[in-house]
């Protein structure tokens, strides 16, 4: 079964001043952290959805797999829309969302929320109360998350609609759901 990994990095980062993707996490880009994470959870493919300041995402890690959104500047949910129709070009199962400014997701993390994969899945990581990143989207929901998908909440309002067929995965003892917003905030 081939499941694909799906990291939203198209934001302007304007909270942070620079684009959350760009920003050097121990060392090196978090566009390339993310990845690293995906590859590591054992993903078949990954895609990254960039929009702001692309070339210069692209240019700090070339070896990654592009999606360009070109409505990045209307929220999340274009990206999650561009890359889910890039997904669907693949013969994936089933999809794991990472966000690119949450670098305290794990390879673990998304292992544990992966291994559910299937194409009616829904799966989203468990933080104690918090229902948070990764989230699993098998096939068959990518159609109604992206028609769903509006602003800056991606797959929110889809999620809870359709509330009892999400599987919360415990992950909080192996990864944290920080985002970084503002620089110096982790």
């Amino acid at each position: 079964m081939e499941i694909a990994g799906l990291i939203l990095a198209a934001g302007a980062g304007s909270r942070y001043g620079m684009p959350k993707a760009l920003v050097s996490w121990h060392g090196r880009p978090l566009v390339e952290r993310a990845a690293a994470v995906a590859a590591e959870a054992g993903l078949t493919r990954t895609l990254v959805v960039v929009g702001a300041e692309a070339d210069r995402v692209r240019a700090a890690a070339p070896r990654l797999t592009y999606v360009d959104n070109p409505a990045w500047a209307t929220g999340m949910a274009s990206s999650l829309r561009a890359g889910l129709a890039a997904v669907a070009a693949t013969p994936a199962t089933a999809a794991v969302v990472l966000l690119v400014d949450m670098p305290g997701v794990t390879a673990a993390a998304v292992r544990r929320v992966a291994a559910l994969a299937s194409p009616a899945a829904l799966a989203t990581g468990g933080y104690a109360a918090r229902r948070s990143h990764p989230v699993l989207l098998g096939r068959d929901h990518w159609p109604g998350v992206a028609a769903a998908a509006t602003g800056d909440s991606g797959a929110r309002s889809y999620l809870r609609a359709h509330a009892d067929e999400v599987r919360v995965v415990p992950v909080g003892d192996v990864a944290d759901d920080t985002d970084l917003d503002v620089p110096g905030h982790a």
